[in-house]
């Protein structure tokens, strides 16, 4: 296994690992944005008001794409071990 399969195989496991975990940071980035104006009209300085907002929609995230999440994974895992050969043969 030579640098550039390495690299790609690299590249490969960041992008699904970014995508896999863009609705729940997604969604806890715009239930912060939503508690930070909540607490900006109405002056409440508390810091832990956002804590269970946010697990609540990453939770709620979690399980409306977790078939997605799940299919993307297996489909990465599937086609790095069914590539293994090929990755084998070029050296």
């Amino acid at each position: 296994m030579g640098i550039e399969s390495f690299s790609e195989i690299s590249n490969q496991a960041i992008k699904v690992t970014l995508l896999i975990s863009s609705p729940m940071l997604l969604g806890a980035l715009l239930m912060g944005i939503l508690v930070s104006l909540f607490q900006a009209v109405t002056q409440i300085n508390e810091q832990t008001l956002s804590f269970i907002p946010k697990i609540i929609v990453i939770v709620g995230a979690m399980v409306i794409c977790a078939p997605w999440m799940s299919d993307t994974l297996t489909d990465f895992t599937k086609d790095l071990i069914i590539n293994i050969p090929n990755m084998v043969a070029r050296n």
